[in-house]
């Protein structure tokens, strides 16, 4: 089963990792952020040897997404960012996995200083959310 794990973030200025730019991530010492990427290269390497991770992306600046809009007229190019919330995705991970609570296993440890992480089923072609 294919999840999404989706990384919404606020950092200011924008940056990655998101947690050394986003206020609470701001607030934690150097060592705890030394912890933290240690965990976080531990878990990467786990699934990145067990085959779960299929692929991974950290994304730009929303302020310089373009967005591509269908009109009944024509088509409209304005400038990003598309959301009107502080928190944009930041980047993203896709993970194949035996079961949906693996999954959870996997997203809940994604979850940093300043971010929210959402999981969601990957959806095959033609068929229905799995």
């Amino acid at each position: 089963m294919k999840y999404v794990i989706l990384i919404h973030a606020n950092p200011e200025p924008w940056g990655h990792p998101t947690s050394l730019y986003t206020e609470e991530g701001r607030a934690i010492s150097a060592e705890q952020h030394d912890e933290m990427d240690r965990q976080f290269d531990a878990l990467l390497t786990e699934i990145s040897g067990s085959g779960e991770l299929v692929s991974a992306e950290a994304l730009g600046d929303p302020a310089t997404s373009r967005l591509f809009r269908w009109t009944a007229t024509d088509r409209l190019v304005t400038d990003g960012p598309y959301a009107e919330t502080k928190e944009q995705l930041a980047g993203f991970f896709i993970i194949d996995v035996e079961s949906r609570e693996r999954a959870d296993e996997i997203a809940v440890q994604f979850a940093g200083p300043g971010s929210m992480v959402e999981l969601r089923p990957a959806m095959w072609s033609g068929g229905d959310d799995q």
